[in-house]
């Protein structure tokens, strides 16, 4: 399917693997310039590689920031704020546990990136979108803010803001020829994957090592896969999804509706 992004320019955060990267390789291939972003510049080298390799008429950039500071982000607006017709917000990486397994700092901390740093991304760009009548922002969330978990307490809490934010942002931005949508990924074969059954498995059964665990019974037999999220990322922000803002779009194969 031709998604008519030929010529466009994407901007993704947290591209250098996972479903950052999968949706950074799937518009190039589709025809867009893209601009990652993230944290390590090693990993980025890494990323934009295998991407120039699938995509070899794609211009790739890189830029090597963490989005959780906030001189970032208006270094990344001056660089290539006019230029971005796409943005996917996607860095982040909120712990799991309960309450009383976070403390407020490392609380703080996760929110920085995650929470606040979506939204400082999003007022910055949506800024320049609006300047000049068009523009999409993807924010790439997580269920957890709808099938809301006291052992994952921090991060269901900061992924039903972003929900409410992308929902109230876009109702209003057609005003402005832009759109904002929101994914919610349920469980995805990721590094980060790991990462937070790890830490359910702690606060849930007092030993991390059993993680694998809290993946049994998911729908289908398995996770979802980065490139079936990056897919949606892509529809979303194509022409063929014109009409679409302030909608989210749930992916976890009906977990959130699980009795």
């Amino acid at each position: 399917m031709d998604l008519r992004l030929s010529g466009r320019c994407a901007l993704i955060t947290g591209a250098s693997k996972g479903i950052g990267f999968a949706s950074a390789k799937l518009l190039a291939q589709e025809g867009c310039d893209v601009v990652l972003v993230s944290r390590r510049k090693q990993d980025l080298e890494r990323a934009k590689a295998e991407i120039a390799a699938a995509a070899p008429k794609a211009r790739i950039e890189i830029a090597a920031h963490d989005v959780s500071k906030d001189d970032t982000v208006p270094r990344l607006v001056e660089r290539f704020g006019e230029a971005t017709d796409i943005l996917v917000n996607n860095a982040g990486a909120i712990p799991g546990g309960t309450l009383a397994d976070i403390d407020q700092q490392r609380w703080r901390d996760a929110w920085e990136l995650k929470l606040f740093g979506y939204i400082g991304m999003t007022r910055a760009f949506h800024a320049r979108m609006a300047a000049r009548k068009s523009g999409v922002i993807v924010n790439v969330i997580g269920a957890a803010g709808e099938r809301v978990s006291a052992s994952y307490i921090a991060g269901s809490t900061a992924n039903a803001g972003l929900m409410a934010f992308t929902r109230a942002l876009g109702a209003a931005s057609p005003a402005h020829g832009v759109r904002v949508v929101g994914i919610n990924p349920g469980p995805v074969s990721t590094d980060r994957l790991e990462t937070l059954q790890r830490g359910r498995a702690k606060s849930l059964l007092g030993d991390p090592e059993r993680w694998r665990e809290m993946l049994a019974d998911l729908p289908f037999g398995r996770a979802a896969t980065p490139d079936e999220i990056a897919a949606m990322v892509a529809f979303l922000a194509s022409d063929l999804s014109a009409y679409t803002t302030g909608t989210i779009v749930t992916i976890d194969g009906g977990l959130s509706h699980k009795g």
